[in-house]
């Protein structure tokens, strides 16, 4: 492996921006960007949030934590912003009164549709340039590293 990786073709360069998470970095500021100029002032952490929430509403603040690869201070912040902005609202589980979930409200189901716009909008700029076939492959091997990471953690 190691001769493997001594001769090949990975770019250290793009190694090191991967590991540091250069290009998550870009896609977010551009889609944090995009999404105020549509006059939507949400961030990426938010929307990711968001969209785990329009995947599955009325979810423990671990399970949103879980979905978005977020630790659990992180999400509390993005909890706490989103129910300021009257997005999401906790409410406490009535079979145990313990935990509590959290729910899209109103606002937070009907800014969906134009925040998927947007983002949608983004990944197109995003990926200019790229083919079908190329975008499948890439989505197919950063599938793969992912299960590979995740193998290692053992969470497969």
């Amino acid at each position: 492996m190691e001769k493997f990786l001594e001769n090949s073709l990975i770019d250290i360069e793009l190694l090191f921006a991967l590991m540091n998470g250069r290009v998550s970095s870009a896609i977010n500021k551009r889609l944090a960007h995009d999404l105020k100029a549509a006059g939507l002032d949400i961030t990426a952490d938010q929307w990711s949030v968001l969209y785990s929430l329009w995947l599955n509403d009325g979810v423990t603040q671990k399970s949103i934590a879980d979905s978005t690869f977020k630790d659990k201070p992180s999400i509390t912040r993005l909890i706490d912003n989103l129910e300021a902005m009257g997005f999401v609202e906790r409410r406490s589980d009535p079979s145990d009164r313990r935990i509590n979930k959290v729910y899209l409200t109103e606002s937070g189901i009907a800014v969906r549709e134009n925040v998927r716009v947007v983002s949608l909008q983004t990944m197109q700029n995003v990926l200019q340039g790229l083919s079908e076939k190329e975008i499948t492959q890439v989505q197919s091997l950063l599938k793969l590293i992912f299960k590979n990471l995740q193998k290692d953690k053992g969470e497969e």
